[in-house]
């Protein structure tokens, strides 16, 4: 009886595994994307540094890198994406309904977006935190100076639900003054509607660049009032395509902290000796089949955008336009937060 059981158990032991180890199904979000030739990619209206049109439509930004590289992944092209832009209000239904096939778009990962909106947080992209921006002149130099005050503010977005936490637990009595377009608020601060305006402290960086006649003109207030971790998001119901987007993430961390970048990619697949080097190019383990893809997958992402840290310093870094600071958004092993999953 014992020997029996025991043999049972080892039949059950080599049949999971050998489960474990056969390539992934495409999925069908995959399998559209295929059929289409394109990616289509839920991006935001108009936030430089992280998903914007230039005037001749060619989309750049952090969160539009993303796609890129997720593009080149599963298409072989990081120019095969369609960008659509979507408000605030607009950007969980277009993601709901199918609209879009990835939303990438500075949106925060919190648990009532994860529990009750039939979507899926996939990876971190950006750590950021909410702030206020005031004119110079107003001599304000803390958000605790803000009482009584009209604080410019987008609705449907943890930003207005974290200001009226924030004057509640400070007891300022801030007036929010609520706008549904993201370019409403910020033309109702610089016209003086308002004596704040408040988002991530990344698109307040943003919006001074972009909108500011005189950038010198507006300081961001030091404090951070909240946490907002920032990343793409897909729908439930498609294991396959969610694994994709969350390991073309993970991929970008790790290659940037083993040295892989966009200019030594085929340098690295052919001379490097470094087990986990070879593992995310795909030189010596086939990840892509785990995922409906194949080996390459990877290395055309890299190839693409570069790796996170080429990423972010090309798009939002101390010698772009916004000049932020790497900070929290460094590797884990450089006092940061970025922290990828193993690609093995």
């Amino acid at each position: 009886m014992r020997i029996s059981t025991v043999k049972t158990l080892a039949v059950i032991a080599v049949a999971i595994g050998t489960l474990a180890a056969l390539p992934a199904h495409a999925g069908k979000t995959l399998d559209s994307i295929k059929a289409r030739g394109q990616v289509i990619c839920g991006a935001n209206t108009g936030l430089a540094g992280f998903g914007a049109a230039d005037s001749t439509g060619k989309w750049s930004g952090l969160d539009v890198d993303i796609c890129r590289a997720v593009a080149a992944a599963v298409l072989g092209d990081a120019e095969k994406v369609k960008y659509v832009p979507l408000n605030a209000q607009q950007r969980f239904t277009a993601l709901q309904s199918g609209e879009v096939d990835v939303l990438s778009r500075n949106t925060t990962f919190t648990l009532t977006r994860d529990a009750s909106l039939g979507l899926n947080l996939t990876a971190v992209t950006y750590y950021d935190g909410q702030g206020f921006m005031v004119p110079a002149k107003s001599k304000i130099k803390s958000a605790t100076q803000l009482k009584g005050q009209t604080v410019c503010v987008q609705s449907g977005t943890t930003t207005e639900k974290n200001l009226t936490d924030y004057s509640k637990a400070k007891g300022l009595g801030i007036k929010p003054v609520v706008f549904e377009q993201l370019e409403a608020a910020e033309n109702a601060y610089f016209t003086g509607r308002c004596i704040a305006y408040t988002t991530d402290a990344s698109g307040l960086a943003s919006t001074r660049n972009k909108v500011a006649k005189v950038p010198a003109d507006h300081i961001i207030l030091p404090e951070l009032i909240s946490k907002e971790p920032l990343g793409p998001m897909v729908r439930r119901g498609d294991d396959e395509w969610y694994a994709i987007v969350k390991w073309v993430i993970y991929g970008l961390l790790e290659a940037e902290e083993y040295g892989i970048t966009q200019a030594n990619v085929d340098a690295m697949k052919a001379s490097s000796t470094d087990p986990v080097v070879k593992r995310i190019l795909g030189t010596t383990e086939d990840t892509g089949k785990l995922l409906g893809l194949d080996k390459e997958w990877m290395a055309r992402a890299l190839k693409a955008t570069g790796n996170y840290g080429e990423i972010f310093e090309r798009n939002v870094g101390p010698k772009s336009a916004l000049a932020l600071p790497r900070g929290v958004n460094n590797q884990w092993n450089k006092g940061g937060l970025m922290y990828a999953f193993p690609v093995r």
